[in-house]
Parts: structure tokens; sequence; C-alpha cells
């Protein structure tokens, strides 16, 4: 048997490819939308992909099923509840796929999304216990996946979490300790609150410490994995449809370079500047009205979080790495993107009269500036866990980064605003759209609530 995972890191999604050394032939579970690394390898070992399987319907991300049927005339495979634009092969419990010796077998684990399978694979066809289980987003390491997206139309987060109880605690938890999980997605995920780092654990293993494993009623469960979600990054229910449908395929050729007269005429006519560079040199100098999203870090879901799908798009980005970026974000779908500017030290220094720099103050200003007469407003933008765990500034607003695209309208625009995340990241994301959305006086914290907290004692959470 052959078995490998991909894992990307950016969106911290994992997908595999399964095939049978001896007939050459093999399946891909879950790809992402380029698919080019799973056909150099199946190329390189002399496999022919007979199947794409993906264990739901993605929200965080553009699956690349369209992609891999056109290159390789594979069937595309889900959870026979699964509704398409494009032909597909519905899955049902207990189905067998032979790919030689090597056997997939089918599970019905929904609860994330009504259509979810998870992908028990057998390295001979005549094992008893499963060499290991390709769970999709049913259950993580660490975790479960969240029953709350309503990327399913007329379900309930209550009806979806009593179907994954019954797919982990009875199902999932009903296999052999010894099998080894596989999930579609770890830390850093919106799909979960809980996610590990490890890339790949054992139903025995999850079984002795996944608090959602644990043995529970079903109100209880559906209770707790519930409880404390953050909220959804606003790109998540776009995505999701976007997998449903006979969409537009992966276009390698798509971004290009642009003139700075192309650009500058793109940008007047209300492209939005995508600044890919990081905080301290967006802060350093800017184009008035770009959002950053620094490409060192959680790139596409932060900005499918600031970002619509429909906006007209211009990237500048550290140098050569333009490239990259278009396809992180393509990656999610967000395809309408016009081009680069291959450098942008240069550009900024042609339209040196639309550059201005960022805001940024220290923690010991922000502390003197709350003293004053006019104090500013502080936006908090991280997580309710993170501010459960870690403490908060007193009497700062809390806008998740993943609700502000939303409720930037609650801000007072008479008011300086300081914005703040945990290290300093997602604050100049946040601040840079306010600023494109009109705000005058935005400043976001150096250092984040981390700084802070070193020189003054962080706030008790207080109790709504």
């Amino acid at each position: 048997m052959y078995f490998t995972q991909y894992y990307l890191d950016c969106l911290s999604q994992a997908s595999y490819m399964i095939a049978d050394e001896r007939s050459g032939l093999a399946v891909v579970v879950d790809p992402r939308r380029d698919v080019s690394e799973y056909l150099a390898d199946a190329a390189a070992h002399g496999f022919t992909v007979t199947g794409v399987i993906n264990t739901h319907f993605h929200a965080d991300f553009v699956a690349g099923h369209l992609e891999m049927a056109d290159e390789t005339g594979a069937w595309i495979g889900y959870g026979r509840r699964a509704e398409t634009e494009y032909p597909i092969r519905e899955l049902a419990e207990g189905e067998r796929i032979s790919l030689g010796d090597v056997t997939l077998e089918i599970l019905e684990t929904p609860g994330h999304t009504p259509e979810s399978i998870s992908v028990l694979v057998y390295e001979h066809s005549g094992d008893e216990v499963p060499f290991g289980v390709l769970t999709g987003d049913a259950l993580f390491i660490g975790d479960v996946g969240r029953p709350d997206l309503l990327a399913s139309v007329g379900v309930t987060a209550e009806e979806l979490g009593g179907m994954l109880h019954d797919s982990v605690q009875n199902k999932l938890m009903g296999l052999p300790d010894e099998v080894r999980v596989f999930p579609a997605h770890g830390a850093g995920s919106s799909c979960g609150k809980h996610l590990s780092t490890e890339k790949q654990s054992t139903i025995g293993e999850q079984r002795a410490t996944n608090y959602a494993c644990a043995p529970m009623t079903r109100e209880e469960f559906v209770a707790l994995v519930t409880a404390g979600q953050s909220a959804a990054p606003g790109y998540f229910a776009y995505d999701a449809e976007l997998n449903r449908k006979d969409r537009a395929r992966f276009d390698t050729s798509a971004p290009r370079p642009l003139a700075l007269a192309d650009f500058t005429a793109l940008r007047a006519a209300g492209a939005i500047v995508v600044d890919a560079r990081d905080p301290q040199q967006f802060a350093s100098g800017h184009l008035r009205g770009a959002v950053n999203v620094p490409a060192d870090g959680r790139f596409a879901e932060q900005a499918g979080t600031v970002l619509q799908p429909a906006a007209e798009l211009v990237v500048m980005a550290p140098q050569n790495r333009e490239e990259e970026i278009v396809t992180r974000l393509a990656r999610i779908g967000f395809d309408r993107v016009a081009g680069y500017v291959r450098n942008p030290e240069d550009a900024l220094e042609a339209l040196a009269g639309e550059v201005s720099p960022a805001g940024r103050v220290t923690a010991a200003h922000l502390r003197a500036a709350l003293a004053g007469e006019r104090p500013p407003v502080v936006v908090d933008v991280r997580t309710c866990g993170e501010r459960e765990a870690n403490g908060f500034i007193d009497a700062a607003l809390h806008v998740p980064l993943g609700e502000l695209p939303d409720r930037a309208g609650e801000l007072p625009e008479d008011r300086p605003l300081v914005v703040h995340c945990a290290g300093g990241h997602r604050s100049s994301i946040a601040a840079s759209l306010l600023r494109q959305r009109g705000f005058r006086d935005v400043s976001d914290l150096l250092g984040g609530y981390a700084a802070w907290a070193l020189t003054t004692s962080p706030a008790e959470p207080t109790v709504a």
C-alpha cells in the first residue's frame, strides 16, 4: 500500500493519496485546488488516479475534485446526501472500493455537515482491523468538527450536533484502539476549537484524551461542542456553496504582472490593494486604502475574513512571492485578481503622494493615552477563548476579527481607535480594514496584548 498525507500549513488542511502499488490504482481524498503535486506524485509512481473523494462540502477551501477529474478522468465521490451540479458517485455506508488488495470502506459520519463521510483504509482486503480511518471534519486530533457553520441550509446546529454525537461516540469510537486517525485539518483551523498540532493519532489515543470522545449523553455532547466556537471567517459559506457548483477551474496562467499605469487605473476604478508585506513594512508606508494581510501567517483564511469574494483585487507582495499569494487566494475561491505589482518598493516610490504610514503605539503610550482627557477606544480583535484564557484591557470593545467586517459600523468614527490582538499580526489587518472603510484615526498596538500584559496586571474576566 502507498499512503501519503499532504499538509498545507496556511489552511491547516490535510489531503491524502492511497494506492495499491501492485495494481497501480489510486484514490485522492480531499484535494486542494492546485493539484499539480498529486499529479506529479502519481506520475512518479506510475499510478492511475481512478477516484477523488471529498469527505464533505469543505467550507474553508475550494477542493480540487474538478481539476483532478479533468486531468485524470477519475470519478468524484461524496456521501449519498450530497447534491452537486456535476456528476458524482454517491458513496453509502459500508460501500467498499477496491484498488486491488488495498481496499477503502465508507462510513457515513454526518454532523459537521449532513453528507459527511469517513473512509476506512484496509492494507489488505481480508484484514479485520483497518490500517486507518480518514475522518474528514468529523473527528480531529483533540477535537471534533463544529456543527454550527450553517453551510448546510435548513439544518440547525442542534440537529447536526446530534448527528455528530452518533458519528463520533458510536461509529468512530466503535473502531478498535489501534486504528490510525487521519483528519482533514489540524491546529489553527476554524473548523474546530481545540485541534492538536499532531498530524495523526489513533482511536485509542482519542478515546483517552479527546474531550468530545468521552462517554456522554447527546444533550451534553451538543452543549459541549457548540460552546465557545469562534466566529467563522466570512468566506466559509461562499466556499461551501462553490464546492457544490461546476465552477471555473484553477488557472495557473491567471496571475500577471501589472505595469504601473495599469495598476494605478485598476486602483482608481475601485480594485482593492491586498498588501501582503509584514506589518512593520506596511506601517512604514503603504498605499492609502490598502488592506494588510501578511503573507507569513494564515494568509488565505485571514484574506477571506476581511475581503469579499466578488471584489476585484490587485496584489502587492514581498518580492518574488506574488504568484504564491495569487495561488493562496485561488485556494479559497478568490479568483478576481487582476494582477500584481512586480516591485512594491518601486511602486510606492512612484506613487509617493498616495503613500501613508500606519499608526502603531506601544503599550506604555496606550496606557498613558487611556489616562488622558480624550482616551482612545480600544478594540480587541482576539477570539473569545483568548480573552477568557489570558485576560483583557479594561473597557476594550471586543470585536473578533472574523466579525469585524460586519460590525465595523458599531465603532465610533469620531474617536481615536487602537486595535489589538495577541501579538500584533491580526491587529495590523484589522486596523488597515478600518482605514479602508473610512475610519481616519486608527492605530494598532505593537506587540499586542502580550506587550500590554508585561506592563500592567491583566484584568480579571468579567461576567456578562
